[in-house]
């Protein structure tokens, strides 16, 4: 699955370690998902689009 989350992250300013205390995973959750080696839960997805007011079709798409 692609994600958008590393450009959403850097347009911020944010580290993947501050994205990941926001979230509450680790940074190296946040590094396999920008690295697409990782799909989010379901409830994690819905925690990163409010996170980044977004729709969720925004931040993944599809293979």
């Amino acid at each position: 699955m692609k994600n958008r989350l590393k450009d959403l992250r850097a347009e911020r300013g944010w580290s993947q370690g501050d994205l990941a205390d926001k979230l509450a995973v680790s940074r190296q959750t946040v590094n396999a998902l920008e690295n697409g080696r990782y799909d989010p839960s379901l409830p994690l997805a819905f925690a990163i689009a409010r996170l980044f007011e977004q729709p969720i079709e925004a931040i993944f798409q599809e293979d």
